[in-house]
């Protein structure tokens, strides 16, 4: 994160003073270097940080080869990650860059921009490699590891060296996993001279397409609309019981938008908003797990969901927007149900809201800044409806983003009857820039975790080690599909423990969600296979919030002064009905607005269409909701009132007349089509609500 900028126009002492609290957690937790302007290393970074940002913009506009445009992506990953992380979290490294740091940045630079300098040349003797090619392959993946480590912690490096061991000493694995082992020059070839490797399809979709929204959300934030949101989200629901926790994850769902990392997220919002829940009556591990929970629904929320979306398109075979409107229920109906817990909590708590007064005013809040609605409208516009390339549409945002803040500060100027001087004209232009430079130094960990994903796609490739992991999921789960889904869950949540989001969804789609596909249909369950990878890339999310690591719990309880491991399981809580949703899709596609038109053979490629229907779409999202409002008064034990165990069991029971109507219809002779399932499900909910109802006047009377 850079240093906060003062901006000159219509920011106030306090806002500054809490952005610089913001930025200043957020570069405690991911232990990075921050130079003041005084100091050249600023200068340095913040130069390269921008020519990143143009060459991103540039290679839209003129497209070069991807090899090539892969290989400078990461180069310039790797200078700023040295720059800018450094060896040991400890003040004399912190404090300035030193020789050592210069020295890896050089290394990392002449490594990776190795594959664009020589492109030609190595594209002329493919698989005739020299020693220098083997020389700068061995150290190329050496100097990625310690990027990986500085910047994203152990766990990814940890994972990608477990693989890397298992390609060179396969011959000596146990039986179930033997394999004939890889020599060291093919093994180096394969993970840095082909794109099978760290130039594979997740660095290539970096570079592409992610960039570009990261960029966007930076320049978003910068222009002053993460602070619009947090104040249009408490001016619309800080009234109401909890109403800074339902504000809290209002805002963290827009600040998806514009972040792709669960950390940043909480962060961002948390500063604001996680004080203001102590205050109206939340405990502190309350608050920061509300705050954990609504920012890892961040993200999960179309369009970006944390960058992961682009990823799953290239794996899938499938249009960018598809995705996006495969996720669009049950990403909405777990971000919904999460408003419904927390109001639960509020009544559980006999919690009031803020004060009138201290709320800013409605209309004026959402008018101040509601030109920052205009790009994102026209970003969704230009995807979904114009159906342009996710780069394409990335790019036309962001030069209207970019015109509206060179116009912004001159605009609110003259409706203030203020002199427009040389600084206000001036203002939009330094926040583009100081969003340029920003969005690139929040790309470093995006790339560096897609080249590390790499080595474990490049290691799957090389050794067939998925068709291992088949056996060995088949073996223990003897063939049942309950218990391989629920080994695949767990599979992504170990895994996926300190590992950002791109990076644990591209390690889980390469080794989980084949496996999934695979014997589901030996089992004789056909899916879609955006199920699957959907599936992994849930579990891949609820490990940022789940103990013992839990990064973004850490997170929220340093702001909240709260026990980070009392949060995490507080917030796993809170998150345990996003962990319902994956098994649900998986046996009822239409969550995913997915239907076979011939269900003798829904196998058939051709055979999964779109559902379009709206009436159809608004009965599956309100009946899912349902069913997730019953799930969430069995976990929190209340509805109007507090549960018995025996409602609490019996709010389970509406669940699969909810999300799964044709398996019902399939297994009760009395339920004749799917629509009986969903009025069987609301009725069971209607009477435990009404009990509840009676039950809260008799204790009203004591």
């Amino acid at each position: 994160m850079a240093i906060y900028e003062e901006k000159p126009h219509n920011i106030s002492q306090l806002e500054v003073e809490q952005a610089k609290e913001t930025e200043v957690v957020l570069n405690e937790m991911e232990g990075q270097r921050v130079f003041g302007r005084e100091h050249y290393e600023f200068w340095i970074i913040s130069i390269i940080a921008l020519a990143w940002s143009l060459y991103q913009l540039y290679i839209v506009i003129e497209p070069t080869n991807s090899t090539i445009s892969r290989s400078i992506h990461l180069s310039f990953a790797m200078v700023l990650a040295f720059l800018i992380y450094p060896m040991i979290k400890k003040p004399y490294f912190l404090l300035k860059i030193r020789w050592f740091g210069y020295t890896f940045a050089t290394v990392g630079l002449v490594t990776a921009g190795y594959i664009a300098f020589f492109y030609e040349e190595l594209a002329l003797r493919p698989g005739d490699y020299t020693t220098l090619d083997i020389v700068m392959a061995i150290i190329a993946v050496f100097i990625l590891l310690e990027a990986g480590r500085r910047v994203l912690g152990l766990a990814l490096s940890v994972i990608a060296i477990f693989f890397l061991a298992y390609d060179l000493l396969g011959p000596y694995m146990p039986e179930l996993i033997v394999h004939k082992g890889a020599s060291l020059n093919k093994l180096a070839g394969h993970m840095y001279l082909t794109t099978e490797g760290i130039f594979g399809v997740p660095l290539g979709v970096s570079a592409g397409f992610v960039f570009l929204f990261v960029l966007f959300g930076s320049l978003l934030d910068k222009a002053g609309a993460g602070e619009y949101f947090i104040n249009l989200a408490f001016s619309m629901l800080g009234k109401y019981r909890g109403g800074p926790a339902k504000a809290a994850i209002v805002a963290s769902g827009f600040t998806g938008i514009m972040s792709g990392s669960s950390i940043a997220n909480t962060v961002t919002t948390g500063t604001f908003t996680i004080p203001l829940m102590k205050r109206t009556g939340f405990k502190p591990e309350q608050a920061g797990a509300v705050e954990v929970a609504g920012s890892t629904i961040g993200q999960l929320m179309p369009p970006i969901m944390g960058a992961a979306a682009f990823i799953m398109a290239e794996f899938l075979g499938m249009a960018y927007t598809d995705v996006v409107i495969s996720a669009f229920i049950p990403a909405f109906v777990s971000y919904f149900a999460l408003f419904y817990i927390v109001h639960l909590e509020a009544l559980k708590l006999g919690l009031k809201g803020l004060k009138k007064e201290d709320l800013p005013e409605k209309l004026k809040t959402f008018l101040q800044g509601i030109h920052y609605l205009i790009p994102i409208f026209f970003l969704l516009y230009t995807l979904v409806v114009l159906r342009e390339s996710a780069a394409s549409a990335a790019f036309n945002a962001i030069m209207l983003l970019m015109i509206l803040m060179v116009v912004q500060h001159p605009f609110r100027a003259f409706l203030a009857k203020e002199k427009i001087t040389k600084e206000i004209w001036l203002s939009g232009f330094v926040d583009i820039l100081a969003g340029m430079i920003s969005g690139a130094k929040n790309m470093i960990p995006i790339a560096i975790a897609t080249a590390l994903a790499g080595i474990v796609v490049g290691s799957i490739t090389l050794t067939g080690l998925g068709q291992v992991l088949l056996d060995v999921v088949e073996t223990l789960s003897n063939g049942n599909i309950f218990a391989i889904l629920i080994l695949a869950a767990l599979i992504s949540l170990i895994l996926g423990m300190g590992l950002p989001t791109t990076a644990n969804y591209i390690v889980m789609a390469s080794l989980t969600a084949p496996v999934i596909l695979t014997l589901a249909a030996d089992n004789g369950y056909l899916i879609p296979a955006i199920a699957a990878h959907l599936f992994v890339f849930y579990f891949g999310i609820l490990a940022d919030v789940t103990p013992p690591v839990g990064l973004a719990a850490y997170a929220a309880a340093g702001i909240a002064k709260a026990d980070p491991i009392k949060t995490g399981i507080i917030g796993f809580m809170y998150n345990i009905r996003t962990a319902i949703l994956p098994f649900m899709f998986f046996f009822n596609p239409e969550l995913l607005l997915i239907s076979a038109v011939d269900p003798l053979n829904p196998s058939d490629p051709h055979g999964w269409v779109w559902i379009t229907n709206p009436f159809e779409i608004a009965v599956i999202f309100t009946t899912a909701f349902i069913g997730m409002i019953a799930f969430s008064c069995a976990m929190i034990g209340y509805c109007v009132t507090k549960t018995t165990i025996i409602e609490r069991l019996l709010f389970l029971v509406p669940i699969p007349f909810m999300f799964l109507p044709k398996v019902i219809e399939a297994n009760l002779p009395f339920v004749t089509n799917h629509y009986i399932s969903y009025l069987i499900g609301i009725a069971i909910l209607g009477g435990l609500y009404f009990i509840q109802k009676l039950r809260a006047k008799k204790e009203a009377l004591i």
